[in-house]
């Protein structure tokens, strides 16, 4: 089975890699042999990354550029992309070039065999600091118990057959999660290993708050464990009142002397505190829920460039 790749090219303001990112996944394709079209997809860049996308699209015949509006996000532009894709097969990679291009000539060899989801897996996690490599490990771990679906060294770089893809593309939900929804679709799955490259141009795009904004949204997205937290959290503090109720009747009868302000006032502030996190973790839900009930679109497309092969 020979068939169309097509590949999705998320990119945010990455002027200095759209040229480079072109070349060297069109190179290696072009060298195996595989039928392919490159689609960028401008995420709202304040650059001038839409205008390189033009560029290559005018020059290459197997580029194709999506814009948006503004900023939707990654998961936006990843879905938005496989919108587009003619391909019998999508990969997904990101324009840093921190996943190696070769990789999807192995997956795309696997998708010829039968396999359906090709997962990339991160055998090394490159140059990240302790603190990111600490906050991923947690974050992966949550995932993976809320889904049941290891997700440990889990990336966004994988190919997904055109079934895999056209369910994606028409679940309904906006918090889509890219990353745990591709393994959570089902289909005949494998998977394959690579190392993090270091970025060959520009700077990353994610900061502390950036990255944590986006594991606390996608956790809620997929799983309903904070919310099961709270329930947690509300019979360990009944339990502490029921153990200090005993501990206080105990010395009551024994006769000691029973100072109930202080206690009484920490107790208080613990339950308080309790509430208010509780609260917070609901309204996050209840926000999450008014987001998706609203039925904005996930993304706003401004301008399209290059021909799609279905026109040629």
């Amino acid at each position: 089975m020979q068939g169309l790749c097509s590949v999705v090219i998320p990119s945010y303001n990455e002027e200095a890699m759209i040229e480079r990112a072109a070349w060297a996944v069109g190179s290696v394709l072009t060298d195996a042999g595989i039928p392919y079209e490159l689609i960028f997809v401008d995420d709202g860049s304040r650059d001038e990354t839409w205008a390189r996308i033009e560029a290559s699209a005018a020059a290459n015949p197997t580029v194709r550029g999506v814009r948006f509006s503004r900023n939707f996000g990654k998961e936006a532009a990843i879905l938005a992309g496989l919108g587009q894709a003619a391909g019998d097969c999508c990969a997904v990679i990101d324009c840093d070039m921190q996943h190696p291009p070769e990789k999807i000539v192995e997956m795309y060899r696997l998708w010829q065999q039968g396999y359906e989801v090709i997962e990339g897996q991160k055998s090394s996690r490159g140059t990240e600091n302790a603190l990111h490599r600490l906050a991923a490990k947690t974050f992966y771990s949550l995932i993976s118990a809320a889904s049941k679906i290891d997700m440990a060294n889990a990336s966004d770089f994988k190919l997904l057959d055109r079934k895999a893809v056209d369910v994606l593309v028409r679940m309904p939900e906006r918090g889509a999660f890219f990353r745990a929804l591709s393994s959570w679709v089902g289909f005949k799955t494998t998977s394959v290993q690579f190392d993090v490259r270091e970025r060959e141009a520009g700077e990353s795009k994610w900061s502390t708050k950036s990255l944590i904004r986006y594991a606390v949204n996608n956790l809620a997205s997929f799983s309903n464990v904070p919310l099961q937290f709270v329930t947690v959290l509300g019979v360990l503090l009944l339990g502490i009142d029921v153990i200090w109720a005993i501990v206080s009747l105990i010395r009551r009868i024994a006769g000691a002397a029973v100072g109930i302000g202080t206690g009484l006032g920490l107790l208080l502030m613990l339950i308080g505190g309790a509430c208010m996190l509780a609260l917070g973790v609901i309204g996050f839900y209840l926000g999450r829920i008014y987001d998706e009930i609203k039925r904005r679109p996930r993304y706003i497309i401004t301008s399209v460039c290059g021909e799609s092969p279905e026109e040629n």
